[in-house]
């Protein structure tokens, strides 16, 4: 994308055509092949649609993680995530069984529970009405984790009857059997979290789902109560473990020779983000005005905006000199002594050329201060 930033072409005025939009696969083939090579563990991708203004251009993960195996040799592909309202439960489980089979099991699961209402309620589900999205996302998950772990099934819920009771080849069904099921089992499944509540979290562990915070919710100390709701959920699930166990904790980056270079060259893309995701609310931390600011590239850059050397300095953007991302990534890892995984990315407007070049300088000068330390030979006593 060009001309991004707060004084750059609002969010709502981007259109492309079908052939620039469709670019995004070769993009993302690009990235896979590197990552692979590089030795990078997952390429997360996420579902989205209807996205015109070139934000998010991905409908079908799953289908392009088929794809992007046949290109690459040990890199897994994760999905962050499949919207699971969008789907009918036992289409979803069958179609990541299938990846999951082609692949060899390289796809990695992940559900969530949407947050375009362009997307969502037009593929006919409730997003507007929160509670009603949390009990269709919550029936549609039983479902499919029934149908990944169990021969035969049936689910009778509020939303869902399966299977109806109609007459087959001489019997009444009763019961049904995904075919096929994945063979990786049991199904290693992820899910955003953002609001932490006591419910979403006792959910998850119930399934066994793993949980990926945003690095944004650093911001004023809440990753910090995130996690640990989520230890404290792992324990009323029967499970003692250290902070940042069974988590993932994201945070868009940006590596340059000097830390005041990357937040200059950088500035750009972290403002473009916000303009996407601010008038989605999903930076709590905005105000009214300030949203309606953000929409208007005359007022937007003299406005009191968010600035990325405010959101460094909170911890929730990685940006400066590889020493400066290790550093900031080993005081997590301390932090957090259980855990084990990072996701790394860029904001979205980021050109492909610019994620292309950061992720070789990623994998050059901060991965090998924690590959070399993991593979170091164990203590034992």
């Amino acid at each position: 994308m060009d001309n991004l930033g707060y004084g750059g072409t609002p969010v709502n005025d981007r259109d492309y055509p079908n052939e620039y939009l469709a670019t995004v696969f070769d993009t993302a083939k690009a990235i896979a092949q590197l990552m692979d090579r590089l030795g990078y563990d997952t390429l997360w991708l996420a579902e989205h649609h209807f996205q015109h203004e070139g934000y998010e251009c991905i409908p079908n993960i799953l289908l392009l993680s088929v794809h992007l195996a046949n290109f690459t040799t040990r890199l897994k592909l994760g999905c962050a995530f499949n919207v699971a309202p969008m789907w009918h439960p036992l289409r979803l489980a069958e179609d990541f069984a299938t990846a999951d089979i082609l692949t060899d099991g390289r796809v990695t699961f992940g559900v969530g529970r949407g947050y375009h209402t362009r997307e969502v309620e037009t593929f006919g589900a409730p997003l507007l009405d929160q509670p009603a999205n949390r009990d269709l996302f919550e029936e549609q998950v039983d479902i499919i984790f029934k149908a990944f772990n169990e021969k035969r099934f049936s689910h009778h819920g509020q939303y869902y009857d399966l299977p109806p009771k109609v007459p087959y080849r001489g019997y009444e069904l009763e019961e049904l059997t995904l075919v096929p099921r994945p063979r990786s089992r049991p199904v290693d499944c992820w899910q955003p979290i953002q609001s932490a509540t006591q419910r979403g979290l006792d959910f998850m562990v119930k399934h066994g789902i793993k949980g990926i915070i945003g690095g944004g919710v650093a911001e004023g100390g809440a990753m910090d109560k995130v996690v640990e709701a989520w230890r404290d959920a792992l324990a009323r699930g029967g499970r003692e473990c250290e902070l940042g166990e069974d988590l993932s904790i994201g945070f868009h980056y940006y590596i340059a020779d000097t830390q005041e270079k990357a937040l200059k060259e950088a500035a750009k893309y972290f403002e473009e983000n916000l303009k996407v995701f601010g008038q989605l609310r999903l930076v709590r931390s905005l105000t009214d005005k300030q949203i309606e600011d953000m929409s208007d590239p005359m007022r937007a850059p003299y406005a009191d905006l968010p600035t990325l050397e405010d959101a460094v300095k909170a911890g929730a953007v990685l940006c400066g000199s590889p020493e400066q991302i290790i550093e900031s990534l080993m005081a997590l890892e301390n932090r957090y002594p259980g855990l084990q995984r990072v996701s790394m990315g860029q904001p979205v407007g980021t050109p492909s050329k610019v994620i292309l070049h950061q992720l070789e300088w990623l994998a050059s000068d901060v991965l090998p201060a924690f590959v070399e330390r993991a593979a170091a030979p164990a203590i034992t006593e």
